[in-house]
């Protein structure tokens, strides 16, 4: 059987019942429980990069070279992407057959832990080598709670959607990545302003990672009270049966749509972490422009990006999946170019005017992105589906976008070079959207 006549038997026949009254009236308590974990996770993700970018590099790995120093720094940070895929197996194994809220659960529970111990952390000039091998553990158990973060919030908000707004509602996580980016800036800044920039390089560097305590206890308070998705608020024995090992059988039964889905999503994760991670060490270091206006200028973006992400995903939800995302990847690959190249003019409002029509056009491919994976996987998969596309995706695309670009500009001297490889990979997602089918009809079936 194919993967089209397949997911059509498991997903497209079987018509979605509807949600319980009293999952109806916590719908808007479900989707802003999503997006306060995604927001939190994101955050700490922030924190961890613009320290990586600013002061982890001198503190956990001392070089005579800036550049290696900086490289190794980002490595910590492609560490956690290795391991998303090992939270994908656990969590998405948890969701598929316990339940998405406790899967949820246990991902913040873990990413707070990591957070904070991170802050508490001696640096090499106190420990020597333990210092990192201790900060990649940390960073690892990150990339784990990661792993398992996305999908089950994504679809502890579809699957509590009411009909014809699916997209509306799982894209309400979707604004976490850019939330928690604003969040980690309006910590980070006025932390820089009030100590300083030696004292912030020294030791108050630290102080986002603490603070990020009070976000997980509300994270955590709100995930402890919400309702379990109604695929599992069912008798055992009429809820979908997920195999032992989801991942297996999605990659035996699924592996055309596995594969398609990371390639749909991977454009726009390099476009999101260049933006926000990679500029704003590269914007101070080789082009010289201040570290305060680079993150005015991936702040604006951010926010106006966040802003529209609902907007575009109720346009998802009239006219298909396919159309906006195609339009996005298109505008990406068109875009990216003038973008980067921006940089080279130093100017504040003319970088953060670029950055807001990147994130923009980024919106359009990542807000029904949020709808179209789980949309691809019948029930029984679909938390292990919509984890390990995005993920997959996030890892190659995004967790080692700021490694290849620092590679790349130690070489070619240019912030274009960026722009040719965010592109390249924009048109990789252009390629692979065409090939999968339209999903916005398609029942949530059981």
């Amino acid at each position: 059987m194919s993967e089209t006549s397949r997911d059509e038997a498991a997903v497209g026949t079987v018509p979605a019942p509807a949600p319980p009254p009293r999952a109806r009236k916590n719908v808007s308590r479900i989707a802003a429980a999503s997006l306060i974990g995604t927001t939190i996770e994101y955050y700490d993700f922030a924190v961890y990069g613009t320290a990586a970018a600013l002061v982890l590099g001198p503190a956990f790995f001392p070089s005579g070279n800036p550049t290696m120093s900086t490289l190794a720094a980002f490595l910590t940070f492609a560490a956690a992407f290795l391991a998303r895929p090992v939270g994908v197996v656990l969590f998405g194994t948890i969701g598929d057959r316990l339940g998405r809220k406790r899967a949820l659960v246990l991902s913040l529970i873990l990413m707070g832990v990591a957070t904070v111990g991170v802050g508490l952390l001696p640096t090499y000039g106190t420990v020597g080598i333990l210092a990192p091998v201790l900060l990649v553990a940390l960073r690892l158990l990150q990339g784990v709670s990661m792993g398992g973060e996305w999908g089950g919030a994504v679809l502890l908000a579809a699957e509590h959607a009411p009909p014809g707004r699916r997209a509306v509602y799982a894209s309400v996580p979707q604004m976490g990545p850019l939330l928690g980016f604003l969040l980690s800036s309006a910590v980070i800044l006025p932390t820089m302003g009030i100590f300083g920039r030696e004292a912030f390089a020294d030791w108050a560097w630290r102080v986002p990672f603490l603070l990020s305590t009070l976000l997980i206890a509300v994270g955590f308070w709100v995930r402890t009270r919400v309702e379990e998705s109604p695929v599992f608020d069912k008798p055992v024995t009429t809820r979908p049966s997920a195999p032992r090992f989801p991942l297996g059988a999605l990659v035996r039964e699924y592996p055309g749509r596995l594969l398609l889905g990371v390639g749909a999503a991977v454009g726009g994760s390099a476009i999101y972490y260049l933006v926000i991670v990679y500029s704003l060490s590269y914007g101070p270091k080789a082009l010289g422009i201040p570290q305060s206006t680079m993150l005015a200028a991936a702040s604006l973006a951010a926010a106006a990006a966040a802003a529209v992400t609902i907007p575009v995903a109720r346009l998802a939800d009239r006219v298909g999946r396919r159309p906006v995302i195609l339009a996005g990847a298109a505008g990406s690959v068109l875009w990216v170019l003038p973008m980067f190249g921006s940089l080279s003019t130093g100017d504040g409002l003319l970088i953060g005017g670029a950055f807001t029509v990147g994130l923009l056009l980024l919106i359009l491919m990542f807000g029904p992105m949020a709808a179209f994976l789980p949309e691809l996987f019948p029930a029984r998969l679909r938390y292990t589906g919509a984890s390990a596309t995005f993920i997959l995706a996030n890892t190659l695309g995004g967790g080692f976008a700021p490694l290849v670009a620092t590679w790349l500009n130690s070489h070619w001297q240019s912030p274009l070079v960026l722009g040719a490889y965010a592109g390249t990979l924009c048109l990789i997602s252009l390629a692979c959207v065409l090939a999968l089918p339209e999903t916005r009809d398609k029942e949530f079936g059981l």
